[in-house]
């Protein structure tokens, strides 16, 4: 190697060092960046063909960057819902714009500090849209493509609303005192009311009667909602011996009051009323359970004090959005203050062939490449995919103490590559001087 080569390759050297520097330096600064990948230079030599077959021998070194994209980091609890971390293989799709349109603007990344943006949008600390499959309003997610992002859709929570479901079903259950009937003059009867719901979602309130009659085991049973409008009544007559004591025996003296077009109708064979409730342009259709003549699923007729009746009624009113959670399989609930918990978005993780050559972006993230190999859009635990914890995050890969080790290595050999520059600089002086 020539006296000039020497310098050359010392001047790739300082090169080379000084990009390793700019790496460390960019690490030691990421080193509480959220999902941050430790970046490093790997030295390559460098060589100088001659002719295409002989080669001098090494010419110098050069710097190629790389990058632990497919090292996991620690995750540390935040206790905030819509912090997401990620443990295993995966990243969560992200987009410059809510619903961008142009796919290939969409991105990769492990950074999930999201919250809701004035929009409803969740959005993470560097400005990226969190994507996602969209719920059909409890239906289910569908069918969806998961190897391209043409069917996600930008998480949004800020108008999420559940519409009411109307009642059709009431079942009453309990024990009537038998003890209270065959006296000339009842008691008064005991009352049970029941919460159901019209189509648009609105609260009302049906009543129930139990009355006393005056033969022994006999109740009369009215029907009636709170604006005192009266439906009807049936009388129940309860078996008092044998193996079927305390059940109903009979259904009898159906009596219709409902003013059209509300109505009124019983099926003593199954100890089912069917109510038509005035409540819109169609009457709300309503049954209501008491027991077939015979069981002990309904209503029962034993000694003992009254308690209330328990009441078990479908549908429910119209809701709003209280909270959210996340399902360990990356599903988004909407917890609704009508009670009702429904599924909102499936936040799939993303995965790659090769995670390490995924190209670098702004904001943490990544877009794909050739290197990296197509994408496949996965439920989070299923398959290559990791899983995700909700409330948590993912630290940077970056540890200290490895990178001021680093830098101090990187020192010396710069300095090293700084002296042969300085000593060649001698060596040719003292060539010239031999001209001298």
């Amino acid at each position: 190697m020539s006296i000039s080569n020497a310098m050359q390759a010392s001047v790739s050297g300082l090169r080379a060092n000084a990009a390793a520097a700019g790496n460390v330096s960019s690490n030691i600064a990421n080193a509480n960046t959220d999902g941050y990948r430790r970046t490093f230079s790997q030295f390559v030599t460098s060589t100088v063909s001659v002719s295409g077959f002989a080669q001098v021998p090494p010419g110098g070194v050069r710097a190629v960057q790389t990058a632990d994209v497919d090292v996991d980091g620690q995750l540390r609890a935040t206790q905030r819902a819509t912090d997401l971390g990620i443990s295993g293989p995966g990243f969560f799709v992200v987009s410059e714009n809510p619903d961008d349109p142009d796919l290939s603007g969409y991105q990769l990344t492990r950074a999930g500090s999201f919250r809701v943006d004035s929009d409803g949008n969740l959005r993470n600390a560097a400005g990226l849209y969190l994507a996602g499959f969209r719920h059909d309003g409890g239906k289910g997610l569908g069918v969806v493509d998961r190897n391209g992002f043409g069917d996600l859709a930008t998480v949004n929570i800020g108008s999420q609303s559940t519409p009411g479901s109307p009642t059709a079903t009431v079942g009453l259950a309990g024990n009537l005192p038998s003890q209270d009937t065959g006296h000339a003059v009842p008691g008064d009867p005991y009352l049970t009311t029941a919460s159901i719901f019209d189509p648009l979602g609105a609260t009302h309130r049906l009543n129930f009667s139990w009355q006393p009659g005056t033969a022994a085991n006999e109740w009369t049973l009215s029907f009636g909602d709170e604006a005192g409008v009266a439906y009807g009544s049936v009388d129940v007559a309860f078996h008092d011996s044998g193996p079927m004591a305390g059940t109903p025996m009979t259904y009898s003296n159906v009596v219709s009051t409902a003013p059209a077009p509300a109505s009124f109708a019983f099926d003593g064979t199954t100890g089912e009323a069917t109510l038509g409730i005035d409540n819109g342009a169609a009457p709300q259709t309503l049954a209501v359970t008491l027991g077939a003549p015979g069981t002990l699923d309904g209503i029962t007729q034993f000694a003992g004090s009254y308690t209330p009746l328990s009441v078990e009624a479908d549908g429910t009113s119209s809701g709003a959005l209280s909270r959210t959670e996340f399902g360990d399989d990356g599903t988004l609930y909407g917890v609704f203050d009508n009670g009702l918990r429904r599924a909102l978005y499936e936040v799939p993780l993303a995965t790659v062939p090769n995670a390490n050559g995924l190209r670098p972006a702004d904001g943490n993230a990544y877009f794909l490449s050739r290197s990296s190999g197509d994408v496949t859009l996965s439920t989070a635990g299923t398959g290559a995919a990791g899983s995700i914890t909700s409330g948590a995050l993912e630290g940077s890969t970056v540890e200290l103490a490895e990178e001021l080790t680093r830098l101090i290595q990187i020192q010396r050999a710069y300095s090293s590559n700084a002296k042969i520059v300085t000593t060649v600089d001698e060596m040719l002086d003292e060539t010239v001087r031999i001209k001298r």
